[in-house]
């Protein structure tokens, strides 16, 4: 596996969501999305339910899966979008 090229595909975002924001489901069909709680509280929201937020806490959604971000408040996270990496090559 080619791990600067992993390292060179991961996406690092810092997001500051406000409670009269609304952000539509989505996915990301070839990387996992893992969110990290900062500051605030909130939730990740899935098609079938919610998970709840708080600092220190995180949310993984995987490739593929729809997902978004909520809160009553104010929610800080940092996200990292982590490409899927196909195991075709031998580790030997």
């Amino acid at each position: 596996m080619d791990t600067e090229a992993v390292k060179k595909a991961i996406v690092v975002n810092v997001y500051h969501i406000l409670a009269s924001e609304e952000i539509p489901l989505h996915k990301h069909p070839k990387s996992d999305e893992i969110f990290y709680c900062i500051k605030g509280a909130g939730y990740g929201v899935l098609e079938d339910g919610e998970v709840a937020l708080a600092v220190g806490q995180v949310f993984v959604v995987r490739a593929g899966t729809k997902h978004s971000l909520r809160t009553d408040g104010g929610l800080f996270v940092t996200s990292f979008l982590v490409p899927i990496v196909a195991d075709t090559e031998s580790t030997d």
